[in-house]
């Protein structure tokens, strides 16, 4: 960002400013939401804890699950640049389209037994970071942080385990993440 502000002045310090900060933030947020949602997943699947601590390898594939199974961020919307048709719905220009990614995330047509969470299921084409011209910059950054705390949580504290039946949640439709994690190890 600061070489297109220094080379093109493409941004203003402002925007560069603001880009900045909205980087930071989202990407604190969201991959906080990651790194809980998924020791929530695995705490909740005991048995995918245990494989998970067995074999650290498969902290990038029970990263990539965890996304699929409660990604961070849950719906996002879009505006189309041209009249469009989907499935005998049309969707003219300038309208607002909400995109249901936990759900699109859980769709049976898409994936084998969507609703069981299995830490090898590997790189499943899941949206939880967005798609095409939408993708999130900060993917591989939240990917890497996301296998580093969950494998050294796994290896770090085997006995851990959740010290309450459901834990509370931040409200809000947009983001997914929870409120506070009781454990108990």
């Amino acid at each position: 960002m600061i070489a297109a502000r220094d080379r093109n002045r493409a941004l203003s310090d402002d925007e560069l400013i603001a880009n900045g900060t909205l980087l930071l933030l989202a990407g604190h947020e969201t991959t906080t939401n990651l790194i809980g949602n998924g020791a929530l997943a695995l705490l909740r699947h005991p048995q995918q804890f245990e494989r998970l601590r067995r074999d650290p390898r498969l902290a990038s594939s029970a990263v990539e699950e965890c996304l699929r199974y409660d990604a961070p961020v849950q719906l996002t919307s879009r505006e189309p640049l041209e009249d469009l048709e989907y499935a005998g719905v049309k969707f003219p220009v300038g309208i607002e389209i909400n995109l249901i990614l936990g759900s699109a995330n859980r769709d049976s047509a898409r994936f084998e037994d969507p609703d069981r969470f299995d830490v090898a299921r590997g790189d499943s084409g899941h949206l939880a970071f967005g798609h095409g011209a939408h993708f999130c910059i900060g993917a591989q950054l939240a990917r890497l942080e996301g296998e580093i705390a969950l494998a050294r949580l796994a290896k770090r504290l085997p006995a851990l385990a959740l010290a309450v039946d459901e834990p509370s949640w931040r409200p809000g439709l947009v983001l997914r993440g929870l409120q506070s994690l009781p454990v108990a190890f």
